[in-house]
């Protein structure tokens, strides 16, 4: 195999874990109470408006990947839909940056997690951890997703679990009398849930290690998204029923409150799915980090060192080494909380200028194996300048 090339090796049913795997991550542990605090009982209609208002966006990317299947997808795409080569290269690095500050942040947050069921020095666990996790990331991608399978497997039950007991435990006098519809209040918690489906874009940058990418992207795609999408609002339902909005809304462990609500106990095992949760985030986000760099490395030779494959493993081992050290030293040494900010707000740009690119790209070429309506990037491209604009008004 050329040391230029990765191998192919995911299938649809991978992709797709891969995919809910990275959206579906730790944050819907805590989350939901802060969509809550914003939409009241109408927060299911949140999630549903938040996960609707991104489908433009994971649609542009599907059209997108099956014009372009390569690695480093955003980078590209800015690069040809847009004619601006440099300005894809400064997307496809905030990308690799965003992604290792994300996984850096998660990985700290989760050894937090785990150090508050088991006894363990911190550091040393940060480090295990990361080294674990790069380890799988080099031996293949296989070997990454079928982890990763693992670990959105138990996050799925958790929250299969939740919503069986937010079902089955008495509703709340806020759920069998709900208020009025407050549009205002449900804008603002789908402002907030809308970070919630934020991942759909990694899948493209596996491209080349999908057989027939064209076909299996675009299908990976959306139904990682209605999969996420049922779930969220599953959740957030079973939520809203019987716990009190006053009590849910404050929590920083919402999900507890309807296991306790429905059972009692501490739900502690919440807690350890929430550590998988947050080993499944640092795990997609080393491979799909690593995967840019490679894609860069053909695109430029400042990045060239990265664009090579192991001969044995098809994995982009230098690029892998680089973020897998960066994430677990950020985990450690850097102020992950502030800097995972700004991660949401160069994905949130990144979302513009891809759409952009396909309004541009659609208009020189028409045809492609996967085609949405112009309507689709377009409306894109304002759902994600608006979402952009309120995180700046946030802040």
């Amino acid at each position: 195999m050329p040391d230029d090339a990765l191998k192919r090796r995911i299938g649809p049913v991978l992709l797709t874990t891969y995919g809910v795997g990275v959206m579906v991550g730790a944050g819907i542990y805590v989350l939901v109470g802060a969509v809550v605090g914003d939409a009241g009982i109408w927060a299911p209609l949140a999630f549903l408006v938040a996960g609707l208002v991104a489908a433009p966006t994971a649609l542009a990317y599907a059209e997108f990947s099956t014009r372009l299947p390569e690695a480093a997808g955003e980078a590209v795409y800015v690069a040809k839909g847009l004619k601006a080569p440099s300005l894809g290269i400064v997307v496809g690095l905030g990308i690799v940056i965003a992604g290792t500050v994300s996984a850096a942040a998660v990985l700290r947050g989760g050894t937090g997690y785990l150090l508050a069921v088991l006894d363990l020095p911190f550091t040393l666990t940060v480090i295990f951890i990361g080294l674990v996790l790069l380890g799988v990331a080099v031996v293949g991608v296989l070997e990454s997703l079928a982890l990763a399978a693992i670990f959105t497997a138990l996050e799925v039950f958790g929250l299969v679990m939740v919503v069986s007991a937010g079902f089955t435990a008495p509703a709340t006098a806020d759920f069998t009398a709900p208020g009025p519809i407050v549009w205002t209040g449900i804008g603002a918690g789908a402002v907030l849930a809308f970070f919630a489906f934020i991942g759909f874009e990694d899948i493209v940058n596996m491209a080349e290690e999908t057989p027939d990418p064209v076909r299996n992207l675009p299908r990976a795609i959306l139904w990682s998204l209605v999969i996420t999408i049922t779930l969220y609002v599953a959740v957030t339902i079973a939520a809203v029923r019987v716990v009190p909005l006053g009590q849910l809304g404050s929590s920083e462990r919402p999900l507890q409150l309807v296991w306790q609500a429905a059972h009692g106990g501490g739900g502690a095992f919440l807690a350890l799915i929430a550590v998988a949760a947050a080993l499944n985030g640092v795990l997609a986000q080393m491979v799909m980090a690593a995967r840019v760099l490679f894609g860069l490395g053909r695109r430029s030779d400042a990045f060239s060192m990265f664009h090579h494959a192991h001969p044995r493993f098809g994995t982009p081992v230098l690029a892998t080494v680089m973020v897998g050290s960066a994430v677990i030293i950020g985990a450690l040494a850097l102020p992950v909380a502030r800097l995972a900010e700004v991660t949401s707000t160069v994905l949130l740009v990144g979302f513009v200028l891809v759409n952009a690119a396909l309004i541009s790209m659609k208009r020189r070429e028409p045809e492609a194996p996967f085609m949405v309506p112009m309507g689709v990037p377009v409306f894109g491209l304002v759902a994600a300048l608006m979402a952009l604009a309120m995180t700046f008004a946030g802040k």
